[in-house]
């Protein structure tokens, strides 16, 4: 049998490849990107579904539009609203998760060859998605405060990129929080080099201290001529269900479009009995309880795991402290001779019953190997301190 060559630019996920190792029994595992299903609310999808099929069944579980369901377009016309985003309805389309809006970028705008600028680390997902379309994938150097713009902006003079790819809040798997000034130079560099910038945020209402800064969409009024160069996504997985695929793009009309015609030829649209749960989940107004209480424990979670790292691992270890979302970005320092390279440390992390993420596969170039990924999201403060007393014994 003979496959497509396109196949020959990605591999599998080095993120489902550790998954086959955690079958070990009493694992900790630190390396998924999951939310926790205790924080799922379970009652509120209960009502919603109920909801969706006594009031609209014919609508509920028949074929819809490839847009999306009409009430959830508003629902989520709403949502955007509340955090500073004037869209329509008509201005967004409902996608299978917020990934399928990434996949729908390649297919509408990448041509073999084109280069393409993602940060350095980036989400691994987006890196295989547009090499699986031809694309040249481009680092740009991050450092805690999000992309460093200088850099960014060389590299988009330098390059002329189809689009720049950016995760500006909580990134994963950096955690990397995108300053205000850094957000209005990207808009301002978009405008000038006339690159189409997205903006993927599927984190940013997980924050546990301070509101991040506004996103790029809701500061593109400022900067004039952006907002034509910005396709913004977002997603319910992180903060209501990830089991719901629901994720939206907001975009110029032609970019949207042409979206909508992919999407046609992928999976006609998207469940439209998840779209109608969510609407209804929406519409009953549960979702600010929601974000108050997954912001309240993840926070505690990350400040436990912060203070077990420093103290189980000390020196051997350099890491920011993260504001929101759900990951650690740790580096190995090799201080007092310990190990310095993150694959080594995985495998003997695993030995002593903890598992994480190595940090080299979400480098699109010139991997930093001391590098690595930490969750915090689907362990409680009791596992946390225990599986970073592992990870102590293991490095």
């Amino acid at each position: 049998m003979q496959f497509a060559d396109r196949l020959n630019n990605v591999e599998t996920s080095a993120i489902r490849e550790l998954f086959k190792l955690l079958g070990k029994p009493g694992i900790i595992s630190f390396a998924g990107g999951f939310p926790d299903p205790a924080m799922f609310d379970i009652e509120g999808i209960k009502e919603a579904s109920s909801k969706a099929l006594n009031e609209e069944p014919g609508a509920a579980l028949q074929y819809g539009a490839t847009e999306g369901y009409g009430p959830l377009r508003e629902q989520l016309s709403s949502f955007m609203a509340s955090k500073g985003v004037a869209v329509q309805p008509d201005g967004l389309i409902v996608t299978t998760g917020s990934q399928q809006a990434l996949d729908l970028l390649g297919k509408t705008l990448i041509n073999p060859g084109d280069k393409v600028i993602v940060e350095g680390p980036t989400f691994l997902a987006t890196i295989q998605c547009f090499r699986l379309y031809g694309a040249q994938v481009i680092s740009a150097p991050i450092d805690a405060h999000g992309v460093k713009t200088d850099e960014l902006e060389r590299l988009i003079a330098e390059h002329k990129p189809k689009f720049v790819y950016l995760i500006p809040t909580f990134g994963n798997p950096s955690g990397a929080l995108l300053t205000l000034e850094r957000r209005r130079q990207v808009l301002e560099m978009a405008v000038k080099h006339q690159t189409l910038v997205v903006e993927d945020d599927p984190y940013g209402d997980l924050y546990f201290g301070e509101a991040p800064p506004p996103s790029l969409l809701s500061l593109s009024d400022s900067v004039p001529g952006s907002r034509e160069l910005l396709a913004h996504c977002g997603s319910l997985s992180k903060v209501l269900s990830p089991g719901l695929r629901i994720g939206w793009m907001i975009a110029p009309p032609a970019l949207l479009a042409n979206a909508v015609m992919c999407k046609q030829f992928s999976d006609a649209h998207t469940s439209t009995f998840a779209q109608a749960t969510a609407s209804q989940y929406l519409k009953a107004g549960r979702m600010p309880a929601t974000l108050a209480h997954v912001r309240k424990v993840y926070g505690q979670r990350a400040a436990a795991m912060g203070h077990a790292l420093k103290r189980e691992l000390g020196a051997a270890v350099a890491f920011e402290q993260p504001q929101g979302g759900l990951f650690f970005w740790a580096s190995l320092t090799g201080e007092g001779g310990k190990l310095k390279d993150a694959g080594e440390f995985a495998k003997k992390a695993i030995e002593q019953g903890v598992a994480f993420v190595p940090g080299a596969p979400f480098y699109a170039a010139n991997p930093d190997l001391a590098t690595f990924r930490l969750s915090f999201a689907t362990a409680d403060v009791a596992r946390i301190e225990e599986g970073m007393g592992r990870l102590g014994r293991a490095v």
